[in-house]
């Protein structure tokens, strides 16, 4: 008996998609499949095996090392892997123990750049079979759970900006050898601002071409993609989608961006506000609306009643409790140091926690139509960095929050830059200190994931304070 078997981890649906995996493995030739799992930043981690290892993976899982989700941003280790609880509370992790990357049949694709080639995302199980406390998409399936029992599937649409820039592979030495260089050394695909610019589409045409028809074949369809308002940025939005998959869409699109763009000669990042001239910052602008399941199956919650407002009380419900714990769920929704440089007035990205009709500026916009049925809010609150499971999630614990305390709504933000409103985060300490503060997200979110999590995010900005950077070296080496 394997792994998953022995912990009954499969349901009948998954045991039938890995039986139809297989056969379409054979039938169609691959050689090689990337078995992969999310980390807590939101990046792909993992093993490629023979295709012909795939079945042997399908009944025990494939182990990894614990210490992968003990690191930083800069991959060090930031927990004591070797104390009897790993650093992490958990014995089983102890000595840099082996995990159980434990796949997901439903979410198999081709690799389509990668010729033969198929990936699997996996979630993560300690050697019991109990669920590794720290995996992302364990923690987000939790927070769906949640709101299933409540009577909701959720519903998000991705709206994403990152940047494009040529890669200039190698920087010459003084003696004319080529050396690699980090961060990778890039040219401007562009200049000034063109939002919109058919013209400047067409110049990175044969990239997003690439992409496009990679994305449509792992099962991605982008709604559309676009030259946003900064040099070198674009924007990509998908349709919305329910539950996990559309985190998973979002992990694998930048994926396939990233590594297409490379193999076509350029590189793709979804840092912020990268260092580059006439740089604009990047966000991710998540929509969402909860759908109602039992007797009014897919009905959308949000949509209002006539005489009820732009939203329904659900939604203004919902809305409340993402205004209530916005410092808080900063933390996950921007988890970068870079990423609080987005938050500017007048900036087309909010700088204060309120909410508005239509307005861009504000933290939260309701959208939609209740005539069409897709009343919906949009939070602007997010930087593209942002590990999408646990975005998610802590989004839909708050919006729970709010509809479980049926909070009230404040007055909309007409004028988002200038209303009386509390503030977002001014930086990475601030998010942390807020989620650590914040007892009801703690919770809800796992109280021995947010201390791991706080505590992982706390060893970035202590490294940071102890970097000195550009700044400080222009301000005062020949000042002093």
């Amino acid at each position: 008996m394997g792994f998953i078997e022995k912990f009954g981890l499969w349901s009948e649906a998954q045991q039938e998609a890995a039986r139809a995996v297989l056969a379409r493995v054979d039938e169609a030739g691959l050689r090689s499949v990337r078995v992969s799992f999310v980390d807590q930043h939101g990046l792909l981690r993992g093993k490629t095996i023979p295709a012909s290892g795939l079945a042997a993976v399908f009944r025990s899982g494939m182990t990894c090392v614990s210490t992968l989700l003990s690191k930083d941003t800069s991959g060090t280790t930031v927990f004591a892997a070797f104390n009897a609880d790993g650093g992490l509370g958990v014995a089983e992790m102890a000595g840099a123990a082996d995990l159980v990357m434990v796949p997901d049949p439903a979410t198999f694709h081709d690799v389509p750049w990668a010729e033969g080639t198929g990936r699997i995302l996996c979630d993560l199980r300690l050697k019991n079979g109990e669920q590794v406390p720290f995996c992302s998409r364990g923690v987000f399936r939790t927070a769906l759970d949640r709101a299933a029992a409540a009577g909701y599937d959720y519903q998000t649409g991705l709206e994403i900006e990152f940047h494009l820039y040529r890669r200039a592979e190698h920087v010459p030495n003084a003696d004319g050898i080529g050396r690699c260089v980090h961060p990778t050394p890039v040219e401007p695909v562009n200049q000034g601002n063109q939002l919109l610019a058919e013209d400047r589409g067409d110049e990175v045409e044969p990239v997003t071409r690439r992409i496009r028809e990679a994305l449509d074949r792992m099962g991605i369809e982008l709604r559309s993609i676009e030259v946003e308002y900064g040099a070198n940025q674009l924007e990509v939005t998908l349709d919305p989608a329910t539950g996990i998959g559309s985190a998973d869409a979002m992990v694998l699109l930048r994926s396939t961006i990233k590594q297409l763009a490379r193999r076509t000669g350029y590189h793709a990042t979804f840092m912020c506000r990268p260092q580059l001239a006439e740089s604009k910052s990047s966000g991710w602008h998540l929509h969402q609306s909860l759908l109602r399941t039992g007797a009014d199956a897919d009905r959308n919650a949000f949509v209002p009643a006539d005489g009820e407002g732009p939203i329904a009380p659900v939604g203004r419900h919902f809305i409340a409790g993402q205004l209530a714990h916005a410092r808080a769920a900063c933390a996950f929704a921007n988890p970068t140091i870079n990423g609080y440089k987005r938050f500017q007035p007048y900036s087309m990205a909010p700088d204060r926690i309120a909410w508005g009709h239509d307005n861009r500026g504000a933290m939260i916009r309701v959208v939609g139509s209740a005539d069409d049925g897709s009343t919906h809010l949009e939070n602007r609150i997010g930087e593209s960095a942002a590990n999408p499971y646990l975005y998610m999630a802590s989004q839909l614990h708050s919006g729970l929050e709010g509809v479980d305390a049926a909070l009230p709504l404040p007055p909309s933000a007409d004028d988002p830059y200038t209303t009386e409103a509390g503030r977002l985060p001014a930086n990475l300490r601030e998010a942390v200190d807020s989620l650590a503060a914040d007892s009801g997200l703690t919770k809800a979110m796992g109280a021995q994931f947010v201390a791991y999590y706080t505590a992982i995010k706390r060893a970035e900005i202590a490294r940071f304070e102890r970097a000195v950077t550009d700044w400080e070296q222009r301000e005062y080496f020949d000042l002093y």
